[in-house]
């Protein structure tokens, strides 16, 4: 039996809704050197991250669509439901290059023994992790 793959030539994209465009515009080109691909008016943006698409959008009510959601930035920045890791071949340098270009960190790179990590927030409070992995040699 042949199994169809619905995902077939297909790429993945998140959508981040955020409340200040030209705010959040800024942090992902300037601090993590994403590459604006498109504008949609003033309501949307199209990214080009480490491979994968980020598109930003204003909140906004149900559409025909999808009738029963909402489209709303995160109300309180202590609270996660989506977070973003990337896994950096030095944590520490990788630290110090986002918080020189203005990332703004919960802590320094923190040791774990087998990883080393720490999180940045978007201008809405989404979440971003820095990791790396420590191999033994």
């Amino acid at each position: 039996m042949k199994e169809d793959n619905p995902f077939q030539n297909s790429e993945f994209t998140t959508i981040l809704v955020v409340s200040d465009m030209v705010a959040s515009k800024s942090f992902y080109k300037d601090i993590l050197g994403a590459k604006l691909h498109r504008e949609y008016g003033g309501t949307s943006i199209v990214l080009k991250f480490l491979n994968n698409w980020i598109l930003l959008v204003k909140p906004g009510p149900p559409t025909k669509d999808k009738p029963t959601v909402s489209f709303n930035p995160p109300t309180r920045s202590y609270e996660v439901s989506h977070a973003f890791t990337i896994r950096v071949d030095n944590c520490k340098k990788s630290y110090d290059v986002l918080k020189e270009r203005g990332a703004k960190f919960l802590t320094p790179p923190y040791d774990w023994g087998k990883e080393i990590r720490c999180f940045f927030k978007d201008p809405d409070g989404h979440l971003f992790e820095i990791s790396e992995i420590k191999t033994s040699k």
